[in-house]
């Protein structure tokens, strides 16, 4: 008999046993983050706010996601083409995730979710600040893919890219109210 090799395209990984997300080294998750879609985004948001000199919440981010996470940031290239600079979670933190040299608050403003069984993919368009709901400075839309392993959710990958003047929010990723 044969063993039949699946490669999932995004992760690039060869699977011939089922993916197991929890490892020994993934730090526990509190429950009401990981429970519900809701949990997630909520807790997702909160690991990166906070005052100035304070840093992202490492551990309780690592918690959120499979240990082979991967996150996608847009850059411009050579001759400002867009490019992506793709890396996982801890080299995310290793970047960007220092002590902060200025507060800043992120928050969700509305969500489009896509959900097929157990993979969801989740369109979360924010807003940031330097208080908790306070004047917003900048605006975009996060990417978020998931999946639910039967017991808790787990962010697989995220890609954002940030509202410009060349790049506004389109109507269907604002609040009904928004123009």
């Amino acid at each position: 008999m044969k063993r039949i090799m699946l490669t999932i395209g995004m992760a690039g990984l060869a699977l011939s046993a089922p993916l197991r997300a929890q490892t020994d080294s993934t730090p526990v998750a509190r429950a009401e983050d990981v429970g519900t879609l809701d949990g997630m985004l909520k807790a997702y948001y909160d690991v990166v706010s906070g005052p100035a000199g304070g840093r992202a919440d490492r551990v309780r981010d690592a918690s959120l996601h499979v240990p082979d996470a991967r996150v996608g940031i847009p850059v411009r290239g050579a001759g400002g083409r867009p490019t992506i600079r793709m890396m996982s979670l801890g080299e995310y933190h290793d970047r960007f995730g220092g002590p902060r040299q200025r507060p800043f608050y992120e928050w969700e403003i509305h969500r489009v979710t896509q959900r097929f069984g157990n993979v969801a993919n989740v369109w979360s368009t924010y807003a940031s600040s330097d208080a908790p709901n306070g004047s917003v400075r900048g605006r975009g839309i996060n990417s978020i893919q998931l999946y639910f392993d039967g017991t808790r959710w787990w962010i697989v990958g995220w890609i954002f890219d940030s509202e410009r003047e060349d790049n506004p929010i389109p109507p269907e990723f604002l609040p009904p109210h928004e123009p």
